[in-house]
């Protein structure tokens, strides 16, 4: 009850912000970002287009990185309108494809600028059952699997970077309180989801894809910390807002749902303010594998605390990766277990099959 009371008011955390900080007051302490370049996926719209505003109104160079190039060019533009010295590129991509990831990394790096800050916005909720292009659930490719693999080719460049500048890097995974909303064993889940193999349940399978941002972070900080890299990893959620995600559903229901709710809503700069604070206060220097709300960190939930989960994540993602390749489990349910020596071990009561060339796809 006391920590409803203190959303509804806005009352400051131990960071000395709250609920209704927003994105520009959290940044007041980094006026000067001018040494620093961030991508940004999803900043077309919604939490994340506030994110690039601000960071470029503080002088930070951007990358956003779109699906559709005519949206990320308006967007740019309204960010110059504001902002007219900032530098801003836009790049394709499309995390629902592995290949458009790689290609947007190679594209990146062809540029041979610094990244200091990524920050891994982008968020999909597919209100029907589809399939990526690699054959993965809609909502898991696109929300945590592009995005694990766009981090994971562009570790190096962010810790040589780090060394170079002297400036600490940073990863920001935007997930969502939603990912307490799962439990169970997600492998088995995934699994029977991707082969419609059960009723397609939209808000799961998005709790589902949350999860996996929370768990990533984790099991980034520690890979991180073990590269010697001075580079961090956190994980936010920005609170409760109606942006696009949202109002792809609108209806009576929702309608309802929202203005019930009205009260524990955010605005978009209130609910940016918590990704721009962990992306660049010097309060949160060496701090990472931490979640945080309303710019203070927080607790995840049970399963999202879990480090051994979060490593088994990391190597079967490493596996749904691997490029060129189609990863089926046919007429199976396959149970995967993280051995001590940290492989992984299988048993499953049908076939599991690879399909590919070979390549492993780490770039």
């Amino acid at each position: 009850m006391l920590e409803t009371v203190k959303y509804l008011i806005g009352s400051a955390g131990q960071s000395g912000f709250g609920s209704k900080s927003t994105a520009e007051a959290v940044t007041t302490a980094c006026l000067n970002l001018h040494q620093i370049t961030a991508i940004i996926t999803g900043a077309t719209s919604g939490i994340g287009a506030e994110t690039a505003r601000v960071l470029a109104k503080r002088g930070a160079r951007l990358v956003i990185a779109a699906r559709s190039l005519k949206t990320a060019e308006e967007m740019k533009n309204r960010i110059l309108a504001e902002s007219p010295l900032s530098e801003i590129i836009v790049l394709p991509l499309d995390l629902s494809s592995l290949s458009s990831v790689r290609s947007f990394v190679s594209r990146f790096l062809s540029l041979h600028l610094p990244l200091n800050l990524l920050i891994n916005n982008a968020g999909k909720f597919s209100h029907e059952h589809a399939i990526s292009e690699d054959g993965i659930e809609m909502s898991f490719a696109t929300n945590y699997l592009g995005h694990f693999l766009l981090t994971k080719l562009l570790m190096n460049k962010m810790a040589e970077t780090a060394v170079e500048t002297g400036i600490e890097g940073r990863i920001v995974n935007v997930s969502s309180s939603i990912h307490g909303w799962f439990s169970g064993d997600w492998v088995q889940y995934l699994d029977l989801l991707t082969r419609n193999k059960i009723p397609y349940d939209a808000t799961r399978a998005y709790a589902l894809s949350k999860l996996a941002n929370v768990l990533h972070a984790k099991e980034l900080a520690v890979r991180l910390k073990e590269m010697g890299a001075n580079v961090t990893a956190n994980c936010v959620h920005p609170g409760i807002v109606r942006t696009r995600l949202t109002r792809d559903r609108e209806g009576f229901v929702t309608d309802l749902a929202f203005f019930l709710a009205r009260k524990l809503l955010k605005t978009i700069p209130q609910a940016a303010a918590t990704t721009c604070y962990v992306a660049t206060h010097h309060r949160l220097r060496g701090i990472s594998g931490k979640y945080f709300a309303d710019c203070n960190e927080a607790s995840p939930s049970s399963p999202a605390s879990n480090l051994h989960e979060a490593k088994r994540l990391w190597l079967m993602s490493e596996l749904l990766v691997s490029s060129p390749l189609a990863f089926r489990l046919d007429n199976s349910v396959a149970c995967i277990r993280l051995c001590q020596d940290d492989s992984l071990s299988w048993s499953c009561t049908g076939d599991v099959r690879f399909v590919g060339n070979g390549d492993d796809g780490r770039g």
